[in-house]
């Protein structure tokens, strides 16, 4: 017995064994004394519990099999979690724990080394991807969604803002020959800060003076005041990121409401300035596709074609440090609650699922399918296989550079503007 406590203890070390509750921490640790779990089982076991309580779903000791053999027990834990992990999430009586109800976080200025100009971070050769140019003008963001792989990046509490943006935008060395695509919406929201330090000045400026470059806000805040209040250059795009008010209400804390995200929209684009919309991540639970479908149907009665650049798909995806931190977190959410299959090095839904959203999505935007001069709307999916364009779309590009050709043609073409291969 001594020698088995000492490697449970061991065991537990380095796990969430602590996040558990007292009870919880009991039973498992009798369990272990009965059954001698393995190092590897106990770490599974301490998972599955923390899961379940982040789930909102019954607990570890309410599902615990009865049996006399370890494998056995272990075993049929495992197919019971994975069933309830695998199924439609719902949401009808899920209740949220310590979500934060206003933003509160600290504000920094530092001299930062480089400039954070790269290559979009999930950019993957085994993915389909459009070569998107990010820009970290800001690193951290001050809402709280509870899939966002920011929060294994940065401190999610400091927003953190370089002192020397402003030169470091002036003194950047591109080919004027080349058209360039670049995103601010990666390490943070792009708009939610507004102009402070001076940014939105910064790349309004910017873009003023490189009109070869498409610059592109993304955010879910309505913080638009500033882009009402100022010319705005014909090659900036605002792109709103779209949920269903179910997962905004659940996953997306402190974010702005659909209907704020879509008023903001609508005003932005009646000011002339382009728009677009990602649904990213698209998730499945119990009725999902019919609130979706409300959400592309109002947008397709909210908005012409000719005011909108671009509609992306893409769904969640998860990396171990995500899972990880989500595990260590005080609160309830149901976003890991997917079956986790292999998707190019992370985690996903089933090719089956992800057939069913997109598809679904794509064709229920069929009324600006039309390629008309001026009011050609770019569809594509984000982070996503080769294979899924042909399934869901219909058509699939051979290689990253044929996206962003494809891609940085439809935009130049929108605000009609030469492409400059």
């Amino acid at each position: 017995m001594n020698s088995y406590r000492e490697k449970f203890n061991k065991a537990i070390e380095n796990t969430f064994f602590r996040k558990l509750s007292e009870e919880e921490q009991l039973f498992i640790e009798a369990k272990a004394m009965e059954l001698h779990f393995s190092h590897q089982e106990l770490k599974q076991i301490i998972d599955i519990a923390r899961d379940l309580e982040m789930w909102g779903e019954k607990s570890i000791i309410e599902i615990f099999p009865e049996h006399k053999q370890r494998k056995v027990v272990f075993s049929r834990l495992r197919g019971i979690y994975e069933e309830i992990r695998d199924k439609p999430n719902s949401y009808e009586n899920f209740e949220l724990k310590n979500i934060p109800k206003e933003q509160k976080f600290t504000f920094k200025v530092a001299q930062k080394e480089g400039f954070g100009l790269g290559l979009c971070p999930v950019a993957s050769e085994k993915t389909r991807c459009c070569n998107l140019l990010t820009l970290d003008a800001v690193e951290s963001c001050g809402f709280d969604c509870s899939y966002c792989s920011i929060q294994s990046f940065y401190n999610q509490n400091t927003i953190t803002f370089d002192s020397g943006f402003k030169e470091k935008l002036l003194n950047l060395n591109l080919d004027k020959n080349r058209t360039y695509h670049i995103g601010t919406g990666q390490a943070s929201d792009s708009l939610m800060f507004g102009n402070k330090e001076g940014i939105l000045d910064a790349l309004f400026f910017f873009a003023r003076e490189n009109p070869n470059v498409l610059l592109e806000f993304k955010t879910k805040s309505d913080n638009i005041k500033y882009l009402l209040e100022n010319d705005v250059p014909k090659n900036i795009f605002c792109t709103w990121s779209l949920n269903t008010q179910t997962i905004i209400d659940n996953e997306e804390h402190l974010t702005a409401s659909l209907d704020k995200r879509i008023n903001a929209a609508r005003k932005v684009a009646d000011k002339g300035v382009k728009v677009g919309f990602h649904f990213h991540p698209i998730v499945e639970y119990e009725g999902y596709l019919e609130e979706y479908q409300a959400l592309y149907e109002r947008l397709l009665e909210e908005f012409d074609a000719k005011e909108v650049a671009l509609v992306s798909f893409g769904t969640l995806t998860f990396i171990k440090p995500v899972i990880k931190q989500l595990r260590n977190r005080e609160f309830r959410t149901k976003i890991t609650q997917i079956p986790h299959v292999d998707a190019s090095g992370k985690t996903s839904y089933p090719d089956a699922t992800k057939v069913e959203m997109f598809k679904h999505a794509y064709e229920s935007f069929a009324p600006w399918h039309n390629y008309k001069p001026k009011s050609e709307v770019f569809f594509y999916l984000c982070m996503e296989e080769h294979q899924m364009w042909a399934k869901t779309f219909g058509y699939q590009y051979s290689t990253n550079n044929d996206f962003e050709h494809a891609m940085l043609e439809a935009y130049t073409k929108k605000i009609e503007q030469e492409y400059l291969l």
